[in-house]
């Protein structure tokens, strides 16, 4: 007999679920920023759906956090080095 105090219900999210791609093999040789960027994705979407326990959200938060501010100060990097231009030689 199943203890219906002990089973945890999955609400459904109206929002659609955000695609995210699997690597290809021969991206799949390390972490890179689309790896990071579908973490905090996959952070937003658990949140939503109630995954977490109240006292496990500040540390859920603080990691989402984290990772995003990395990849703003990445995108940030990238920015002058994608405008500037190679000098005439």
């Amino acid at each position: 007999m199943a203890n219906k105090e002990n089973e945890t219900e999955v609400e459904a999210v109206d929002a659609p679920t955000p695609e995210i791609t699997a690597p290809t093999p021969e991206e799949d040789k390390g972490l890179n920023l689309s790896d990071i960027r579908a973490c905090v994705t996959i952070i937003d979407i658990v949140t939503k759906r109630g995954a977490f326990e109240g006292a496990e959200l500040a540390d859920v938060g603080a990691v989402r956090n984290r990772l995003d501010n990395f990849l703003k100060a990445a995108a940030e990097a990238q920015a002058p080095a994608e405008g500037a231009e190679t000098p005439a030689e």
